[in-house]
């Protein structure tokens, strides 16, 4: 019986595109203009190597998936290479990159309403709350509701939405560029080799949607069209991320702040129409993140079709990431050094080491693409190790 395309019923070809241009086109989009400007204009070929990384270890997991029926999920893949054990670490990178990116589009949220209503403060039953918390708390309730969809179908639709504002959004800074008197001036620098590890960590944090592609794969109808999905949304994602880093370079040069929304001009309407499309972006990602640490836990407790379960653990999960970026606000560089440490071993480390080890067992001789795994390895640990140590170095001098 062939695995592949076993489940009929499930995502068709575009519904799967949009889902995964979704998990792959998140707040990178934001970082990639600073990431550009700390690595120089040759660091593209860095961006464009982990691209490609990503892509073929993004196949490596479907023939993961493929070589048993059992296997379903990412920590199915390290169950199935290394044990109890396997299962036990991919499962701890997934889940912890997951909540720490959840986390992530809350500060986001209060940042950037911050920057566009300054002044505000919340009263709430006499209690008086700051502009940023209270933007948060706001964001987390609105956001609740999306988490509820069990079905990728459902998930789609919002999908559609994250997407056309990734669109609107490089447009818009664009406009700013070109009609709002900024203009693309800026020379920028050819390499900045100090800049570099930063650039390497903003990277690989923007295609690190591997934890959520078992789950897409798993749900489409025709499942043997999964490399070409991949494919397509790779490209499209690389030439977003590309298009937007070199805009945003040539608009603001090495004057670049963390998020691109943070540099523009306050009082223009294209300005605000880029930062409100920064706010929508976080809700039509959320549930997408949320979606797999609920199943799991649901699972766990063996409650899967149980509504009310579902709906308590995926609320449960929606207000302790509030809590957490109540209580941590400076979190961003703790989000770029998570990004370096699980991106990096969620995307690059675990995908090569759970095939090569599932393919020992048919294959022992030595091949090609065994040797492309160990290459993408020994980059994977370069990047883990060098992105971490200047992400602790970045927040230890910001203290």
């Amino acid at each position: 019986m062939d695995t592949s395309t076993r489940p009929k019923s499930g995502t068709g070809f575009f519904k799967t595109c949009f889902n995964g241009v979704n998990a792959l086109s998140g707040v990178g989009i934001l970082s990639i203009p600073y990431a550009l400007s700390q690595g120089g204009w040759l660091s593209v070929l860095i961006f464009t190597t982990i691209a490609v990384i990503c892509f073929y270890t993004g196949i490596l997991l479907q023939r993961c998936i493929d070589s048993s029926s059992l296997v379903k999920t990412y920590p199915d893949i390290g169950e199935l290479a290394f044990g109890r054990k396997g299962r036990i670490v991919v499962a701890i990178f997934m889940y912890l990159e997951l909540y720490l990116v959840a986390i992530d589009f809350m500060i986001l949220e209060g940042d950037n309403l911050e920057k566009l209503f300054p002044s505000v403060n919340f009263h709430v039953a006499g209690l008086k709350i700051g502009g940023k918390q209270g933007f948060v708390l706001i964001f987390s309730l609105l956001v609740l509701p999306t988490t509820w969809f069990r079905s990728l179908n459902a998930l789609a639709y919002v999908s559609v939405g994250g997407i056309l504002a990734s669109i609107i959004l490089i447009g818009s800074v664009a406009w700013v560029g070109a009609f709002d008197g900024i203009g693309f001036h800026e020379k920028g620098v050819l390499l900045n080799w100090a800049g570099v590890p930063t650039a390497m960590s903003l990277y690989s944090f923007c295609f690190s949607g591997h934890a959520v592609f078992p789950m897409i794969y798993t749900g489409m109808s025709n499942r043997k069209m999964f490399p070409t999905v991949l494919l397509l949304c790779f490209i499209i994602c690389t030439l977003g991320y590309g298009l937007m880093g070199v805009i945003g370079y040539l608009m603001y040069g090495e004057s670049l702040k963390s998020q691109v929304t943070l540099n523009l001009p306050t009082r223009n309407v294209s300005s605000s129409i880029a930062i409100y499309t920064t706010l929508i972006n976080p809700f039509t990602k959320f549930a997408l993140l949320v979606t797999p640490i609920a199943e799991a836990i649901e699972d766990s407790l063996h409650v899967g079709k149980n509504k009310a379960v579902s709906l308590s653990v995926r609320t449960a999960l929606v207000v302790s990431t509030t809590i957490v970026a109540l209580v941590v606000p400076f979190f961003a560089y703790a989000v770029a050094l998570t990004g370096s440490l699980l991106s990096g071993t969620a995307t690059m480390l675990l995908p090569c080491a759970c095939y090569l080890k599932i393919r020992s067992r048919t294959c022992r001789r030595l091949g090609f693409e065994q040797v492309v795994c160990v290459g993408i390895i020994i980059v994977g640990v370069g990047i883990v190790v060098v992105g971490t140590y200047s992400s602790l170095k970045q927040i230890v001098q910001n203290l």
